[in-house]
């Protein structure tokens, strides 16, 4: 569990209430069934006519990302991995690193493995890699940016709740004292899409891409340490090498 991200909502959300009540303001009125309705669907909704659905899902399954890290092997221990891969396959060629593909679960590490296994030259390795990370990326990268269209498309949205709860305000306009009341319950609807947006969904666009840039780079990683053992080069400069990312 992401405890800064669990913070930072708890200081967001304590400093916006707190405002509310140092201002002399009902806490109940900024609890609005029928404005948090009109927003979060209605900015579900533009999202999803936004987003083909491969990208919409990915989007949607990337969000426990923000609260709950992907797992992946520590960089230390990737990199002792790969270290040892190449001295493997200097001491007794590339032959004998099929057996250790087999307890590898990546698939990019158990591709990169099997590339190296059967012989292909450090050029041909980094052009088929290069291709499964572009295409890993793009796809991730996509996801994020669903939660970035959701941050554009909520205030928009609280807009319209805001313009609909007058609406319904100047039909009760036989009524005053009922006046001030439905004017504050209409502008919560503005208040859920702006703070939707500047509270949840982009910071969430932002983590996820930083992720996905972290990610990135240890493939990279792995990319060089394959490349470098298809080289043949001594397991102690592919270790000094691929200790320049943790820098």
């Amino acid at each position: 569990m992401d405890k800064l991200t669990l913070i930072g909502l708890a200081v967001g959300l304590t400093g916006i209430l707190s405002g509310q009540i140092l201002e002399g303001g009902n806490l109940s009125i900024l609890f609005q069934g029928a404005a948090f309705l009109i927003v979060f669907g209605g900015t579900l909704g533009a999202v999803m006519v936004q987003s083909p659905m491969k990208v919409f899902i990915m989007g949607i399954r990337m969000a426990r990302w923000v609260f709950v890290m992907p797992l992946r092997q520590p960089p230390q221990d990737l990199i002792r991995q790969i270290v040892d891969w190449s001295t493997l396959a200097r001491k007794d060629g590339m032959l004998a690193l099929e057996l250790r593909s087999a307890y590898v679960s990546d698939p990019f590490m158990k591709k990169g493995l099997q590339l190296l296994v059967d012989g292909n030259s450090a050029e041909k390795i980094r052009e088929v890699l290069s291709v499964d990370t572009h295409s890993w990326e793009q796809i991730r990268w996509q996801g994020a940016r669903v939660w970035e269209s959701a941050a554009g498309y909520s205030p928009t949205i609280g807009i319209i709740g805001a313009v609909l709860g007058l609406m319904h305000v100047m039909q009760n306009l036989s009524e005053p004292s009922k006046l001030g009341n439905g004017i504050a319950v209409a502008f919560v609807a503005t208040i859920y899409g702006v703070a939707l947006a500047n509270l949840l969904f982009l910071p969430m666009a932002n983590k996820l891409k930083a992720i996905i840039m972290e990610q990135a780079d240890m493939r990279e990683m792995m990319l060089d340490g394959f490349t470098a053992i298809a080289n043949g080069d001594n397991p102690r400069l592919v270790e000094s090498r691929l200790r320049s990312y943790l820098d």
